[in-house]
Order: structure tokens, then sequence, then C-alpha cells
């Protein structure tokens, strides 16, 4: 048991690094030296779980939706934007997801590894919760879940690459926070629109319900020495 704990701990060490290396330096420039020596694990340890670079890529990638996990809620609308703010706000500091996403919109990831599957996956997830959000009467009849979600996956990416090119992606919440005012009037039933929270701030809320010791930490350390 303690040696399979400790090959879980290593697999995760040697993500976390390559996360970090390919969104630092994207995947035609990464090489596995690179990834062994922010991982400080051995070659043999390795290449025990990724056999090559594009296992370890394609890895990274398979870990990029794990990132969109947010509580549970009564309104699946409420639900589905409640994953775009926690995914933005965990851009923001979480290498892992950073390289992912790098992975999946650079141009030199090669065609033998499948930069499409997130993509997919997040269209699973997000119209499975908008088929809920439609029956129960959340959305309006004109809105085709699939349709919405593609736009919204589509706008996101794009919204998240402008916000990294400008500010490193200070500034991710409040573009989603105005691409969320522009979507939800043409999709949710008005009564509902008053009720649903998008604003710039969700995310760290959000984050903040899902481990409440890690967000008091955060602000602990952004707050300035002479004010504590």
């Amino acid at each position: 048991m303690a040696r399979q704990e400790r090959a879980i701990r290593t697999r995760r060490m040697i993500l976390e690094a390559a996360g970090a290396v390919f969104d630092e330096h994207g995947y035609a420039s990464t090489t596995i030296a690179m990834v062994l020596e922010r991982a400080e694990v051995t070659k043999g340890a390795l290449y025990f779980h990724f056999p090559s670079k594009e296992s370890l890529a394609q890895a990274v990638l398979a870990e990029q939706v794990l990132f969109g996990a947010v509580p549970s809620r009564s309104s699946k609308l409420q639900e589905v934007i409640d994953m775009t703010f926690a995914v933005g706000q965990r851009l923001r500091s979480n290498a892992l997801l950073r390289g992912g996403v790098r992975l999946a919109v650079d141009q030199e990831t090669p065609s033998g590894i499948d930069r499409g599957e997130p993509f997919r996956q997040w269209s699973r997830r997000l119209t499975a919760l908008l088929e809920r959000a439609a029956e129960q009467g959340e959305l309006l009849p004109t809105v085709r879940p699939a349709d919405t979600v593609d736009l919204l996956v589509g706008a996101f990416t794009g919204i998240q690459l402008m916000s990294r090119a400008l500010t490193d992606r200070a500034d991710l919440a409040d573009r989603l926070a105005v691409l969320w005012a522009h979507m939800l009037p043409s999709i949710a039933v008005p009564g509902l629109l008053p009720g649903l929270d998008s604003r710039a701030d969700r995310g760290v809320r959000v984050l903040a319900e899902i481990d409440p010791a890690r967000a008091g930490a955060e602000a602990e350390e952004r707050t300035p020495a002479g004010v504590r």
C-alpha cells in the first residue's frame, strides 16, 4: 500500500512538473530533461509512468476537465456558470491546468496527440448539465444545449487566450462576467436571471466553498503586512 501511494505521489509530481514546463515552453520546446529537473525524479521513475513525451502530454491533457469540479447546484445553469469561473480562477495559478490548456491550443502540438479530447469532454459534461437545466425549465424553449455549449467552450477558449496575452489572465474573471452578461439573457428564462450569480468574483467564492482553509491562506498572503 505504501509503495502504491508513493507511485501515485510520484506520478502527480511528474504531471504537475510537466504541466508547468509545457505551459512555459510549449510542446515542441519541452524536453524530458526539463520535466525531470522540475519534478526532481529519476528518468526511470518518469518512464515507469510515461513511456514517451507524447504519452506525458496526453496525460496532462486528460487532467484538464477535472479542474471544472464545483459543488452541485439546484440550478444547473448556475452550476455551468460556476464551472467556468472555477476553471478561470484555477488557471491563475495551477500549472497542470495551464499546461493542459496550452497543449490543447498549441498548433505545434503534434497530430499524434489528441488535442480535441478535452474539448469533447467539456462538451459532454456541460451539455448534460444544460439538458438537465432545460428539463427543469431554466432555459428558453429555443435553446439547443449542444449548440450553446459549443459557443460557450469556444468563447471561453478565445477569452482566456486573449486574457493570457494581455494580462497573464489577471482580468479573466472580469472577461467571463462580461461573457455571461451577454449570454444569459439569450438562454435563461427571464424569471431565473435575477437569481443567477455571474459576478467577476464568483470563482473566488466557489473555490473558497470547496477549500475554505486554502482560500483563507491565500487571502492572508494577499493582505499587506501593515494592515494585518
